[in-house]
């Protein structure tokens, strides 16, 4: 049986937020996916991440793999609307809802195990850990301003057996820092 990807052309749009305030919650991270809305290309379906406690290229590579696997479920319908607690011992375990033809909800449990996960995790950062480093290495800016959510929006696009993030807003967020505290520089080549 040959897998499946639901992503967009476009790939995944996943915005990761830093919960600053964990309460010590035993969960790493939430992974939920909002649909876009009937006939609507102007705004795609998006995964929210957010990740709780401090930061690190394998939570936030764990998280992304949770995002990443919930499409590749055999449940992972374009249209449905996930929930997933994300656990450092467990895997990812929550639910999955679709309205069927006929306008029936229809709900499914979800779980991926610890060991997917791992493994998705590690490609990811086989492949793109750099860029992994660099989104924590933004969320975890000490200087962003007061009252702003520690979030930035990832495209994940299609590529040999998994997917390749781009991280161009990460780019546009730092520079956008950069100015604003009079540290803009520009090097040569640019």
């Amino acid at each position: 049986m040959s897998e499946q990807y639901h992503f967009q052309e476009g790939g995944m749009d996943i915005l990761v937020m830093l919960e600053e305030n964990p309460d010590h919650s035993p969960v790493l991270a939430h992974v939920n996916s909002v649909p876009s809305p009937l006939h609507s290309f102007e705004r795609p379906s998006r995964d929210i991440v957010t990740l709780y406690g401090e930061p690190s290229p394998e939570s936030v590579a764990l998280a992304l793999a949770a995002a990443v696997e919930s499409h590749r479920s055999k449940d992972g319908r374009p249209e449905a609307i996930r929930h997933l607690g994300v656990w450092p011992e467990r895997g990812a375990v929550g639910d999955a809802a679709w309205r069927d033809a006929s306008g029936e909800l229809i709900t499914t449990d979800l779980e991926i195990s610890l060991e997917t996960l791992h493994a998705t995790a590690r490609q990811l950062l086989g492949e793109c850990g750099q860029l992994i480093r660099r989104l924590v290495a933004g969320l975890s800016m000490p200087d962003w301003p007061e009252g702003a959510r520690r979030a930035i929006t990832v495209s994940i696009g299609p590529i040999v057996g998994l997917t390749a993030p781009v991280f161009a807003p990460l780019e546009s967020i730092i520079e956008r820092l950069r100015e604003a505290d009079g540290l803009a520089f520009e090097t040569e080549g640019d």
